[in-house]
């Protein structure tokens, strides 16, 4: 909407446009652009107008791979305000949130509309029953997860690929398209983070075959496969690790970071059986993401992956003084897109991932600081707070102001295209059920139906959808309960289907700009935008005060969506929300009355 080109190619140039409603006393505007460091401010003149608003555009040069910039205005009540990522302000400000241009090559076409379904493969269908390793506790697929605990990681149910293959049928009910699986190369774990080969497909998933048969029934439905990949460690029984334990002197001696061989080595958050590599490697680049011989070229493919998401990439190539995660990253990226040029490149971030992502590098990061957090302090009950040391921040109740403050900023602090590339989630096999943090089916309703509507790639975990529950990520890795469907919340399982669905046949929810209306502490309202649509979704934790807004701005009948009812205007030409809650309401708005259709 606001853009002529989102993906311009270093040296174009790139209309940009302000709407500006004539309320506001905004008449004139300038574009402030930086190119090689330096500012300079940009003529402005007239696009369109009508009684309501009028449209502004200027024209800036890709002279660099980013450019950011944001408007100059008049019409506040010094005549001086700054409008950028995270709206008007009425002084000077950084350019941290300006918005941002890229010249880099974008992400794959197919990734804007994709919706992920997250699989972590012991747990989620068997098609056959197969000898428990050495390392494993073995298990029946009903019996309970031990959330807590040594044990954890060697509970073996025995899902394997053939078993996802199997239930692909209901994996696309959902409206998902991609299917995302936690790491699947041998490991002595159940979540196979420790991997200790990266040459085939752990035997206890059925192998290499049994992913190829995977794959080819995807793409045969027209769905795409994403793998799991630990760049920054392997497991202490990974072949590199025994040989460069052997020998000091070996080449894969190099590949990980000791400190007093062979006892001491630099490893994940301290656990010996995670050593970290060593990213200066130049044999280890070359073995694991550097051309068309590594391992990160050889499962993509038509038998293989169509992409990669990164496990713990923020650490990855970081240890003190030494920082190559951006190397790492593009090599990654160019690697990606020599082996296909239509693979994704996904990065496991839990916090302020805005400096990993003004580069060359992940098409876009697990978005739990601009999407997931937010949405869990918005909906969590009251309560008591830790306030305690720990690698994690608790999660307190916040406000609808505050939340979407900080969906804004962290927003604002990257390119849009990294936006609308983010992986978003309410949970993974890393956290806790959100049917169980929330408890209200009514509130994971409205956490689905924002993960349904907000710019991004969602992402489902596998069990949601049927309301499993886990009080953190171990417990939340429950066996899908096939067998049993008394124990399926089928009530989720419809919204889930309606909700996503109505994404795949919204071109607003899919590619759509975001245009918040409406923010109060417990509710929020806001539009998707494209050139052909608008979708108005207002969002509800509880009850709450009236809210109304102009037909100009959404025309003057609202036709439901997803089990909405449909709204019409009133004789003062204003249309009044529902004011219930917990509840979440998506329409798609008249546009034929908007003013941006003119």
């Amino acid at each position: 909407m606001y853009v002529s080109n989102p993906n311009p190619g270093l040296g174009e140039e790139v209309t940009v446009f302000l709407r500006v409603p004539r309320a506001s006393g905004v008449t004139k505007a300038l574009l402030r652009v930086c190119v090689d460091g330096e500012q300079a401010l940009l003529e402005t003149s007239i696009d369109r107008q009508d009684e309501h608003e009028f449209w502004l555009k200027a024209d800036l040069s890709m002279e660099n791979p980013v450019v950011n910039y944001r408007w100059l205005l008049d019409g506040s009540p010094g005549g001086y305000q700054w409008f950028n990522g995270t709206g008007l302000h009425t002084r000077d400000v950084t350019d941290a949130c300006d918005f941002r241009l890229t010249a880099y090559s974008p992400p794959p076409a197919w990734a804007s509309g994709a919706v992920l379904y997250q699989i972590f493969p012991d747990r989620f269908a068997k098609s056959v029953d197969r000898p428990a390793p050495d390392w494993a506790i073995a298990e029946a697929w009903g019996n309970n997860v031990i959330g807590r605990g040594p044990e954890t990681p060697y509970q073996y149910f025995g899902g394997d690929l053939d078993g996802i293959t199997a239930r692909l049928e209901h994996i696309a009910s959902l409206g998902a398209d991609t299917v995302y699986l936690t790491p699947i190369f041998p490991a002595r774990s159940n979540h196979r983070y420790d991997a200790s080969s990266f040459e085939q497909v752990d035997p206890l998933l059925g192998g290499d075959h049994a992913l190829r048969r995977l794959s080819d029934a995807l793409h045969g439905r027209g769905m795409r496969l994403l793998g799991d990949l630990t760049t920054n460690h392997c497991g202490d029984a990974h072949e590199w690790f025994k040989t460069a334990i052997a020998d000091p002197h070996s080449v894969e001696a190099g590949f990980f970071l000791f400190t007093n061989h062979p006892d001491e080595y630099v490893c994940w958050f301290g656990h010996k059986s995670l050593p970290k590599f060593n990213h200066a490697n130049p044999e280890l680049r070359r073995r694991l993401y550097e051309g068309k011989d590594s391992v990160v070229a050889r499962w993509l493919g038509p038998d293989g992956f169509d992409g990669w998401r990164i496990d713990v990439a923020n650490m990855t190539g970081r240890h003190g003084t030494t920082d190559l995660n951006h190397m790492v990253s593009t090599t990654l990226r160019r690697t990606m897109a020599e082996a296909d040029p239509e693979a994704l490149l996904l990065a496991e971030h839990s916090h302020d991932a805005s400096q990993d992502l003004q580069v060359d590098g992940w098409h876009g990061v697990m978005n739990y600081a601009g999407f997931t957090r937010p949405v869990w302090q918005w909906l969590k009950p009251a309560a008591p707070v830790p306030f305690e040391p720990g690698p994690f921040v608790s999660i307190p109740r916040l406000s609808g102001t505050d939340i979407v403050g900080s969906m804004r900023d962290f927003a604002a602090a990257v390119p849009w295209r990294a936006t609308k590339h983010a992986l978003n989630l309410v949970g993974s096999h890393d956290t806790f059920r959100i049917s169980t943090m929330l408890g209200d089916p009514r509130l994971v309703t409205v956490a689905f139906g924002l993960l349904a509507t907000m710019p991004g790639i969602p992402m489902l975990w596998a069990g949601d959808e049927i309301g499993q529950e886990g009080v953190n990520g171990e417990d939340g890795r429950r066996p899908f309960p096939w067998d049993n469907p008394d124990e399926w919340d089928h009530d989720r399982l419809a919204t889930t289907r309606a909700l996503f669905q109505t994404r795949n046949q919204s071109e607003a929810l899919r590619d759509g700009g975001l245009r918040w209306l409406a923010i109060e502490d417990n509710a929020f309202t806001f539009l998707r935008e494209s050139a052909n649509e608008t979708v108005l979704v207002h969002a509800a934790r509880t009850d709450h005060s009236a809210i109304n807004i102009p037909t100009r701005v959404v025309g003057a009948y609202l036709r439901g969506l997803a089990g909405t009812p449909d709204l019409h205007a009133d004789a003062h030409d204003m249309i009044t929300l529902p004011n219930e809650g917990p509840a979440l309401a998506i329409w798609r708005c008249d546009t034929a009355a908007t003013s941006h259709s003119s």
